[in-house]
């Protein structure tokens, strides 16, 4: 698969394959310790690299995973946003996931990458139903979920995070939203 593939456009983004190339850029945003503060710990050198590993694989196996985020204008790497298949309280389902530096937070990049790979994996999957979770107190992650008309739909004790929250938007729900944006 042609890792510079763009995958999709937004108005102001790419979303593409990421590549060995990306490594940089994505050290940058998973070691810093304000970016990960929800997750165990920030990512080290070898998480990385294995994260980029394990979205090539997923693109092999699913044709889809987490994408690079870069912005049209300077082709800079601001992210990663895309569908991966998650264990989410016991079940393997198709999550929306999103990380975005810490200097572009508050610009929107999150909710348009977000929207944009919610209406792909409608227009490209079988699958009637996507979630999104995470720790309970990511408001940031929680307000995207909701800007791109996902709703709460479950929470749940989660060794990894205290408290988990699912939040989720069916095919119907989608179409509907689709009429009205």
């Amino acid at each position: 698969m042609n890792s510079d593939k763009n995958r999709i456009k937004t108005e102001r983004l790419f979303l593409r394959d990421y590549s060995i190339n990306d490594f940089d850029a994505l050290y940058d945003i998973m070691s810093d310790t304000e970016t990960m503060q929800h997750y165990p710990e920030p990512f080290d050198a070898e998480k990385t690299r294995n994260w980029i590993k394990w979205n090539l694989e997923n693109y092999e196996k699913y044709g889809f995973g987490l994408w690079a985020i870069v912005l049209r204008e300077t082709g800079e790497f601001i992210g990663d946003c895309g569908i991966t298949i998650q264990n989410i309280d016991g079940e393997l389902l198709p999550e929306l996931g999103y990380h975005i530096n810490k200097k572009y937070w508050r610009q929107g990049f999150a909710k348009e990458a977000a929207q944009a790979v919610r209406d792909w994996v409608s227009q490209n999957t079988n699958y009637d139903k996507i979630y999104s979770y995470m720790k309970y107190t990511n408001i940031a992650s929680c307000s995207t979920a909701i800007s791109i008309g996902m709703k709460k739909v479950k929470e749940y004790p989660d060794p990894k995070n205290t408290i988990s929250y699912v939040y989720a938007i069916t095919r119907a729900e989608w179409e509907t939203l689709k009429n009205f944006e």
